[in-house]
């Protein structure tokens, strides 16, 4: 088991003095979100302060980039890092990717395996040199002219982990990434009986489950040194937990337990509005 943390996406732009007192303190790997900040410039920032810890994106939102662009900003961070990086992406939900980001937004799970196919088949290019020739039916990657091209990263490609919640993005997990992100808005039944089975399903597709393959998740935990701060804490993961509970998306959750009005409920209530994994 590895211990990992997380820089919340409503600090500070500037992860440096967070991520050098992670590696300090013994962590395996730090975690920048999106939310009001890159993450992929936070990664390269955290770079220059640390030096063994692994750096990672908790996660960036593929889906408000396009394969090419990801595929560039990572093969530069693996270099950054000298091979820490840890790619990890997410699709976001529907209304901010076409409404935030001005995206397009159709088949999330099967747009999701496409989008980790083309990357793989441009860091093949940059890699063997090849003539990329990527055809699918979301994206088309034909033109690499050598140029443009980075060449091969001494330090390999970074490993690309898949947040997800329900059953078919998870499932994509299994099939095309080398890890997966557990949402923290989840209970021990629904991991046993939806998540365990759909990357299953995921690796069997694949034809064998790959070595190495991780589960990462980041629980939601209340703490606090006085009675006033757990109290505050608790509060706060009340809010969380209502606001992912009055997302359509993460309603699969609840409706397993069949709390599917708990989640009309936490529609009604006033709740924060940080952006959903």
């Amino acid at each position: 088991m590895k211990l990992d943390t997380a820089i919340p996406g409503s600090e500070s732009a500037d992860p440096r003095p967070a991520a050098e007192a992670a590696e300090g303190e013994g962590y395996d790997a730090v975690w920048m979100t999106e939310i009001r900040h890159d993450p992929l410039i936070q990664v390269a920032l955290a770079a220059t302060a640390t030096s063994t810890v692994h750096l990672g994106t908790s996660v960036a939102l593929a889906f408000a980039r396009n394969p090419m662009s990801l595929a560039v900003s990572a093969n530069d961070l693996q270099t950054i890092t000298r091979g820490r990086f840890l790619l990890g992406v997410g699709s976001q939900v529907r209304s901010h990717i076409a409404h935030r980001f001005s995206m397009p937004w159709s088949h999330p799970a099967p747009r999701m395996r496409e989008y980790l196919a083309a990357m793989h088949a441009i860091w093949d290019a940059f890699e063997h040199g090849t003539r990329l020739s990527f055809r699918g039916d979301f994206y088309s990657h034909t033109l690499l002219p050598p140029f443009f091209s980075p060449g091969p990263n001494r330090w390999g490609r970074p490993p690309v982990y898949l947040a997800g919640v329900g059953g078919k993005m998870t499932e994509v997990a299994g099939e095309a990434a080398d890890g997966f992100f557990v949402h923290a808005f989840t209970t021990e039944r629904y991991l046993r009986e939806v998540t365990v089975p759909a990357l299953e399903r995921g690796f069997a597709r694949r034809g064998t489950r790959p070595e190495g393959f991780e589960i990462s998740g980041m629980p939601f935990v209340a703490t606090g040194r006085t009675q006033e701060e757990l109290t505050a804490g608790r509060d706060g993961v009340r809010a969380q937990i209502a606001f992912y509970g009055s997302t359509p998306a993460y309603r699969p959750v609840l409706q397993l337990h069949g709390w599917d009005g708990l989640g009309e409920a936490s529609t009604r209530s006033p709740c924060r509005t940080a952006g959903p994994r």
